[in-house]
């Protein structure tokens, strides 16, 4: 059966120029060319793009392309082992998220302690220093409308108070923790009005739930990956009885 790169390319909702892209990229396996120089596409290129399309949301574009490089190179090996790290990961991710819930609630608890937060003022420089980031971190943040420091007279430089640094460690956290800024900005919201933690138990809900759909996208990949290595690997030859 011979396809065209159009042909292909409907068969999985893209352009065809991305089905030359993914070629070039090694994510399909090499094309034969007809007499007149065209590409000439059959069922296992349709099964390649069909497969890495179902990889990509689970695994992300570098490690699907890395799996699909590997099946085509023979290396079946090497495409468990990269299935393998990519579910470790989001293993570590989760345990992680386990944490994070912990030491927010902690620190959740100080915006509705009646005592007063306590401590020394900080310069920009101490503060990234202590919460081990940079800068430049600290001054997106600002941008971003989540902190508000105030500035010295005379030289300008940030001050961040012992209700800025508290915050600084919410917002540390939670971006360890790859919350948008968006969600930041509410959970914070309600800390400092109420000391509400709805918005933050929400945004650690909503994470899980993430975590909960890359496991399933990941699993649909999987089953497309295992068909796709049945088809291309030989089954090994049974030994004759002695």
């Amino acid at each position: 059966m011979g396809l065209r790169p159009v042909d292909l390319a409907r068969r999985a909702g893209v352009s065809t120029q991305l089905v030359r892209n993914y070629e070039a990229a090694g994510i399909l396996p090499p094309a034969p060319r007809s007499d007149t120089g065209y590409r000439q596409y059959g069922p296992e290129h349709v099964q390649a793009l069909l497969t890495y399309r179902a990889l990509y949301p689970g695994f992300g574009a570098e490690t699907a392309t890395e799996i699909m490089r590997a099946v085509h190179n023979g290396d079946e090996a090497l495409a468990y082992r990269l299935v393998d790290a990519a579910h470790a990961a989001l293993h570590e991710q989760r345990l992680a998220t386990d944490a994070a819930d912990e030491a927010l609630a902690a620190l959740a608890a100080e915006y509705v302690d009646e005592q007063p937060v306590t401590g020394p003022s900080l310069l920009v420089g101490e503060l990234a220093h202590r919460l081990g980031i940079r800068t430049s971190a600290l001054r997106v943040w600002e941008a971003a409308g989540l902190l508000a420091p105030t500035r010295e007279p005379g030289t300008k430089y940030r001050r961040y108070g012992p209700e800025q640094v508290r915050d600084a460690r919410i917002i540390h956290m939670l971006r360890q923790g790859r919350y948008y800024f968006e969600q930041i900005k509410p959970v914070l919201d309600g800390l400092r009005r109420t000391g509400s933690t709805d918005a933050l138990r929400a945004a650690i809900a909503e994470r899980r739930a993430a975590h909960d759909r890359q496991t399933k996208a990941m699993l649909h990949g999987a089953a497309l990956l295992h068909q796709l290595i049945d088809d291309l690997v030989p089954a090994p030859t049974a030994a004759a009885p002695v």
